[in-house]
Order: structure tokens, then C-alpha cells, then sequence
């Protein structure tokens, strides 16, 4: 493996769990390592057709590969109680160890929502989200352990499977300075989407000022960043392919308190060519798409999950593998 480290966001969102198989191993054979797996439990719209469940797939996907593997990223705060967050994420390391991380965010409504319960505002969520890693962190131990907090309550327990080595490390999707610097204090590294150069710097600015807060050495903690493209050999179909399949790449409002796949296809018909700019690369050019990942990777970013968001993955996977991940320097 070199030491600038591709691989794939899985669109579970998008591709069923056995094409989603057959593509990380695809992948993996043509230079891609890593799998950053999507969870939904609907799609963003309509046309994408899939919402598998993130823990099955992320089995069959160890199974299938070498390289590391988790979600990108879970929310333990509302779907899913943190325990069973915790109880997922440690059975996948006692079975693959060394090789998972779990990441977790604070949710979206499109995914959240579906158990009926009141939706909160972005600073409750937040706050949710990092009770929620307290409790994660405390089963780790594998203790016996209770939790009464703001949010969550657990009961005496511990997790009675657990990895024979350390617990995976958990990773947090940031962007706003607030989370972004507790993120550095309080996790084991970051994850965030591709977005300006200008804007990833302050994300990871924050994030370092919060790492160094709490002792820690920033340069050696992992920062992930989550790349969505689309390439195709003609740049008419490059761009069919981002409004059909990816119109949410274009949406430059907040996406987090729309609760249906419906609802985003309505919107999806306001969206044009010139609303991806400096949020997604539309190109058949594959030194297009190789500076791109290059500006990543020169700012820092060396653990890149990339998604193609056409269906023409094999064609995609094997002209990158042979025309844009070679070409990638550290």
C-alpha cells in the first residue's frame, strides 16, 4: 500500500449489498484500499433505488477485502441506541481485527426520523452525538457500566464480545468549528466531505486546536475525507449521470432536517450544472479528477474514500486504477 491510501465510499444508497461486494473486490484489484460504507436507511432520492443495512454489508465486505472498513458514518443518537452502536462495532473488530473503525455523525432526518420521534435543531443533535460517544467509549472498557445522562440511559451492563486487542477507533464527521474542535478532543480522528481547500483548512485547523486541548498529537490522528465525483468518458454523460443519480451533490442548502426522498427529488429539478461547482468535479478527464484528488491529498488528507456517482463503476474503477491512482503522490 503507498502511502496515499484510496478507497471506496461504498453508496449503499445506491448499489445493492452484492454489486456493493463485487465492486469493493473489483476495486481492491485495481489499486483501491479502504471501504467507507454509507448508512441509510433511505436513499436520497427516489432514482438511487437502495438503503441496505450498513452492519450486514460491512461483514460481507471484510470478507471479501484486505483493507480497512467502516461506516461513514452511523448515527447513535436516535435509529440507533449508542449500546447497540457499541455491540455492532466491536463484534465487526473481534471479527476482523485490526482492520475497523466505527464513525459516527449526529444524523439526518432522512434517515432519523423514520421511529416517530421529535426531530431536534443541530445543537441538540450535536449534543446527543457526543453522550452517545461517552456511552460508546464506556462498553469499550468492557466493564460493567450505567449511564443517566441528557439524553440516554443504560443500565448496568457491559459488552460481552470483544475484541482480543484494542476497541476500533472512532472517527467523527465534522464541518462547523464547534464540532469540528470537540471532534480533536474527544475522538480518534475525523472524517469530513470533500469541499474548498479554503474550507477543509479551518475544519482541520479546529480540529487540531481541540486535539491539542486534550494532550493529543494531531499530526498523528487520521483525518478522512469523503470524496464524491462523477466521470464518465464523455462529459455529457459525466454530467447526466450527477443529475439523475447524485442531484444532492448540487443542493447547497442543509440537508439534515429533509425527511424524504420524495421530497429531495422535488428539489432536485431546481438544481443545475453550476450548483456542483467547488462541491463535486463533473469531468471525463481523468487528470481532472487526478488534481483534484492531488489538492487532497497535498492538504493533508492521506485516507481518501472516493465515490463515482454513476452506474458505470467497473468502467470508473479501472480507469482510475490505471490513469489516476498511480499518478497520486504523497
Amino acid at each position: 500500500m503507498t502511502e496515499v491510501q484510496i478507497g471506496l465510499a461504498a453508496a449503499l444508497e445506491q448499489f445493492s449489498p452484492r454489486e456493493s461486494i463485487r465492486l469493493a473486490k473489483l476495486g481492491e484489484e485495481h489499486g483501491f484500499y479502504g471501504q467507507m460504507a454509507a448508512d441509510h436507511f433511505q436513499p436520497w432520492v427516489p432514482q438511487q433505488n437502495e438503503a441496505s443495512f450498513v452492519w450486514s454489508v460491512l461483514a460481507s465486505l471484510a470478507e471479501n477485502t484486505t483493507g480497512d472498513l467502516g461506516p461513514g458514518v452511523t448515527c447513535p443518537s436516535f435509529r440507533l441506541h449508542p449500546a447497540m452502536v457499541a455491540q455492532a462495532a466491536a463484534t465487526l473488530e473481534a471479527t476482523y481485527p485490526g482492520r475497523t473503525w466505527l464513525g459516527i455523525g449526529s444524523g439526518e432526518a432522512l434517515n432519523e426520523h423514520i421511529i416517530g420521534g421529535y426531530w431536534p435543531e443541530a445543537p441538540e443533535r450535536v449534543r446527543r452525538m457526543f453522550e452517545a460517544l461517552e456511552i460508546i467509549r464506556k462498553l469499550f472498557t468492557g466493564k460493567d457500566v450505567k449511564h443517566s445522562g441528557e439524553f440516554f440511559k443504560l443500565h448496568t451492563t457491559r459488552l460481552w464480545t470483544l475484541p482480543d486487542g484494542p476497541p476500533p477507533p472512532i472517527y467523527i464527521a465534522s464541518a462547523g468549528p464547534y464540532t469540528s474542535r470537540k471532534t480533536g478532543e474527544l475522538a480518534d480522528g475525523l472524517i469530513t466531505p470533500g469541499a474548498s481547500i479554503e474550507k477543509l483548512a479551518g475544519i482541520v485547523d479546529n480540529f487540531n486546536q481541540g486535539a491539542r486541548k486534550a494532550g493529543k498529537d494531531p499530526d498523528e490522528m487520521p483525518k478522512l475525507l469523503q470524496v464524491h465525483l462523477s466521470w464518465a468518458e464523455t462529459d455529457e454523460e459525466a454530467w447526466a449521470n450527477a443529475l439523475d443519480q447524485w442531484p444532492n451533490g448540487g443542493m447547497k442548502f442543509p440537508k439534515a432536517d429533509i425527511r424524504s426522498p420524495f421530497d429531495f427529488a422535488q428539489m432536485a429539478k431546481l438544481v443545475r450544472k453550476e450548483d456542483f461547482e467547488g462541491r463535486m468535479v463533473v469531468s471525463s478527464d481523468p487528470d481532472v479528477h487526478r488534481a483534484s484528488l492531488q489538492k487532497y491529498v497535498d492538504a493533508g488528507f492521506n485516507r481518501i474514500y472516493v465515490h463515482n456517482v454513476g452506474r458505470n463503476q467497473d468502467q470508473w474503477i479501472e480507469t482510475f486504477g490505471r490513469e489516476v491512482l498511480p499518478k497520486l503522490t504523497a
